[in-house]
């Protein structure tokens, strides 16, 4: 479960003070509807995936015992 700040404070502040988290969290969101976005919707979604683009994307190479190779947004 997401435990974050919501997309009204979000929205309001530039892609690149995004955690990690939050924009995992949102950008599994907006692919999940991404058929029913509206042009503003669909260019949010797409802002965030530039911004995971320039972090270098949120994959991680390694797993170790507490962490697997996906980014949690829990």
């Amino acid at each position: 479960m997401y435990v974050g700040r919501d997309m009204t404070e979000l929205s309001m502040m530039p892609k690149n003070e995004w955690k990690n988290s939050e924009l995992a969290f949102f950008h599994h969101s907006f692919q999940q509807i991404m058929p029913y976005l509206n042009a503003e919707g669909a260019t949010i979604h797409r802002e965030i995936i530039k911004e995971i683009e320039d972090r270098g994307g949120l994959h991680r190479d390694e797993a170790d015992w507490t962490h697997g190779t996906r980014v949690s947004y829990d």
